[in-house]
C-alpha cells in the first residue's frame, strides 16, 4: 500500500503529517484501522524501527492524520499519536504543540490556510484533547517560505518562525487546572515522600520537588536514566489522584507527563552552550514516553508556566521569577513562554516561539495490513 506523507520538524521534533483525504481510514471512523497503518509505517515494534520511518526516539516518532477543519471556528484538525518504541501500539490521549508548530506550516505551504501578508495565522484543533491553538507562520514578502533562521533550544538548525499559542488551555483532560483540588500533593517516590503539583494545563503534568528527592532539577540526560523506574511509579498514583486513570489501571506512557524542577543553577547545555543561573527561573527536567526529554515538550512548558502562577506550587516556589514569563532551564537550554489574558491565576492565552521546516514529501510503502 502506498501511503503519503510529510515529515516536518517542529521545535525539537519531527513528525510524519498525513493528510486524511489520502488515507483509506478517518480520523472518527476506524481509530484501530489507523493505529496498525502508523504501527506498521514505523516498525513500531522494533526498539530500532530499523524496517520503517519511525525515528526510535520519543521526539522522532510521532504523527499526526490533519485535515481541513469541518467547522469555522478553526482552521485545520488534528490526531496526534504518539508512536510506539518497541512496541506495537500508538498513545492517543495526548497533545504535541512541536507537531502543532508543524502542521502549521504545513497548512499555508498546502493553501489550507491562504498566505495574509507577513505573518499568517492558523488555528488549529488538537482532536485528542479539545486543544485550541493558534499559530503566527512567518511569511515575510506575502510568501511562503522553506527555509528560515529562527532556532530554538536543543538545535542550531534554522526554521521558519512560527508564534505557538495554546488558547484557554487549563482544564482540557480533566475539567480542572488543579485537577485533585489542592495546589500541592503528597506523592511516595522511592520510598520517601515528595511535594509534588498536579496540573492540568497544555497537558496533565506531576511537577516534583526535586530537592525533596535528592536531585537538584538540573540533571544530566544520563543522570535522568537512572531517575526513570522511580519517576514512573510515582506517575501511576499521579495518574489516579488526577482521575486519568482507575486506581490500579495502566496510565500508559503519554500522560501524564512527570518531572523534576528546582532552583536556577549553572550548567552546559547539550549543545554545549553555558548556561548561568541568571538566564532562567526554573530548572526542569522532565520524561517523555518514559525517556528523558532532551529538551521540554510545549505541553509540558504549558504546565510549567501555569504552575508557576499558581501560589505555593512546587514551581512557585523554587522560581526566581513567577510572573507572566517564565525562562525554564532545559537540558538544551532554555525556553520561554507568556502567559497572558489571566483570569485571577489561570492564562487564557500561553505562547512560546518555535521554529519549522518542512524536510521531505514521501510515499511510504506500507505492508497491506488484510495480509501483514
Amino acid at each position: 500500500m502506498h501511503v503519503p506523507a510529510t515529515l516536518v520538524r517542529g521545535g525539537t521534533s519531527k513528525c510524519w503529517l498525513f493528510d486524511e483525504s489520502s488515507l483509506p481510514t478517518t480520523i472518527d471512523s476506524a481509530p484501530a484501522e489507523l493505529e496498525g497503518l502508523l504501527v506498521s509505517a514505523y516498525g513500531a515494534a522494533d526498539p530500532v524501527q530499523l524496517d520503517g520511518v519511525g525515528g526510535a526516539t520519543p521526539t522522532t516518532s510521532k504523527a499526526a492524520v490533519v485535515r481541513r477543519a469541518v467547522t469555522g471556528d478553526v482552521d485545520v484538525e488534528y490526531l496526534f499519536g504518539q508512536v510506539g518504541i518497541g512496541v506495537g501500539r500508538v498513545e492517543w490521549g495526548s497533545n504535541c504543540g512541536n507537531c502543532a508548530t508543524a502542521i502549521a506550516l504545513w497548512a499555508v505551504t498546502r493553501g489550507i490556510v491562504p498566505v495574509n501578508g507577513d505573518a499568517t495565522r492558523v488555528r488549529l484543533r488538537n482532536v485528542n484533547t479539545g486543544a485550541v491553538l493558534e499559530a503566527v507562520v512567518d511569511t515575510a514578502g506575502g510568501r511562503v517560505h522553506e527555509f528560515g533562521d529562527q532556532t530554538v533550544p536543543g538545535t542550531r538548525a534554522g526554521g521558519v518562525a512560527v508564534g505557538l499559542t495554546f488558547l484557554d488551555p487549563a482544564g482540557r483532560s480533566t475539567g480542572s487546572v488543579m485537577p485533585t483540588g489542592r495546589v500541592v500533593d503528597e506523592l511516595i517516590f522511592a520510598g520517601r515522600p515528595v511535594t509534588a503539583s498536579l496540573i492540568d494545563a497544555g497537558a496533565p503534568v506531576a511537577l516534583l520537588d526535586a530537592a525533596e528527592v535528592g536531585c537538584t532539577g538540573a540533571e544530566t540526560i544520563a543522570e535522568m536514566r537512572d531517575l526513570v523506574a522511580p519517576l514512573r511509579a510515582v506517575r501511576g498514583r499521579a495518574a489516579d489522584l488526577m482521575g486519568l486513570t482507575g486506581p490500579g489501571t495502566d496510565p500508559g506512557d503519554a500522560i501524564p507527563k512527570i518531572g523534576l524542577v528546582g532552583e536556577p543553577r549553572g550548567y552546559r547545555s547539550s549543545l554545549g552552550d553555558e548556561i548561568d543561573r541568571a538566564d532562567h527561573d526554573v530548572s526542569v527536567r522532565m520524561l517523555s514516553m518514559n525517556s528523558p526529554h532532551p529538551a521540554i515538550g510545549l505541553t509540558s512548558a504549558v504546565g510549567v508556566a501555569v504552575a508557576a502562577l499558581q501560589e505555593k506550587s512546587v514551581v512557585h516556589e523554587v522560581a526566581t521569577a513567577s510572573g507572566q514569563t517564565v525562562r525554564i532551564g532545559t537540558p538544551a537550554g532554555v525556553v520561554e513562554v507568556t502567559c497572558t489574558d489571566l483570569v485571577g491565576a489561570v492564562p487564557r492565552r500561553v505562547t512560546v516561539r518555535r521554529a519549522a521546516r518542512i524536510l521531505c514529501e514521501a510515499d511510504l510503502l506500507v505492508p497491506d495490513l488484510a495480509t501483514a
